[in-house]
């Protein structure tokens, strides 16, 4: 009897055993799915933010749209791909210009301005812009190579 009784608790321990290796196989196999999603999202990601640095970047070296805006906006795209970029000197210009712009209002604000307010705001933005016009402009082409360059230019 009592080697009858170790024979079905043995049985019953290696089942156990088996399903917990199951289950971990499982889990284990859940965790590389979403390494592998995760993965693919970042890399989605900085394909979309290096396609339109690229237009914003040869749009502003072809003074196409607004110095400023443009520092902005590849300003966050560049975070979002890596916030170490804006540290590199060639691109410190474009962190500067959010940091002497973050006061002026922007969408519904602005349109709540008075037009005379909303002109000096925009006299501000357009002194900042001839102020830095050529960093601004050097940051572009910066941004343009950092593009052309990917993805070895990351580092």
């Amino acid at each position: 009897m009592n080697q009858s009784i170790g024979w079905v608790l043995l049985g019953i321990a290696i089942i156990a055993i088996l399903g917990l290796v199951g289950y971990a196989w499982r889990l284990w196999q859940e965790v590389r799915r979403r390494e592998r999603f995760r993965a693919e999202e970042v890399r989605r990601a900085n394909e979309n933010c290096l396609e339109s640095l690229a237009i914003i970047a040869r749009a502003m070296k072809a003074e196409q749209v607004d110095l400023t805006e443009g520092s902005l906006r590849c300003k966050v795209l560049l975070e979002i791909i890596d916030p170490r970029l804006l540290e590199r000197e060639s691109l410190r210009v474009l962190d500067e210009v959010h940091r002497r712009t973050a006061h002026l209002h922007t969408h519904t604000a602005r349109q709540a301005l008075s037009p005379r307010e909303r002109m000096g705001e925009d006299r501000e933005r357009l002194a900042l812009e001839g102020e830095l016009r050529q960093r601004i402009l050097a940051a572009a082409g910066a941004v343009d190579d950092f593009v052309r360059g990917w993805p070895a230019s990351l580092h």
